[in-house]
């Protein structure tokens, strides 16, 4: 294996905060749509909402699971970088290979998340299919 050098983690940076954009911005879109289905299950519970609301609380916590281990997988790629720069390299290889861990689990949550996501389109389109 090459030696890993300083620009190695550093290629990860716009990557991990392209993708943590793309969480955000999908959080920002479930707390508005959550707060939507709030006030309309305020003025009419149904069972269609309920299960819009538990499609969505899931979906929130993947979110926020995707969130955390790829903020985390930066601050590992941050400390990987200083510990190149101290020279303890082993050290480096070692949080270099966890913080991709952490990322490939965070992808891989989203994976999960736009399952959910289409689930609940289905569940939303299938109000629709009643009408026809």
């Amino acid at each position: 294996m090459e030696e890993l050098t300083l620009t190695t983690p550093a290629l990860l940076f716009s990557a991990i905060s392209l993708i943590l954009l793309a969480y955000t911005n999908r959080f920002l879109a479930y707390a508005s749509v959550v707060r939507g289905l709030h006030s309309q299950f305020k003025t009419d519970p149904s069972q269609l909402l309920l299960g819009q609301i538990n499609n969505l609380r899931k979906r929130l916590y993947l979110t926020r699971s995707m969130q955390i281990l790829g903020i985390t997988s930066l601050l590992l790629c941050v400390l990987c970088m200083f510990l190149i720069y101290v020279e303890w390299q082993t050290s480096a290889e070692i949080i270099f290979g966890i913080a991709l861990i952490m990322l490939i689990t965070s992808l891989a949550l989203s994976v999960r998340e736009i399952q959910i996501s289409v689930r609940a389109l289905d569940l939303h389109l299938s109000d629709m299919e009643v009408h026809r």
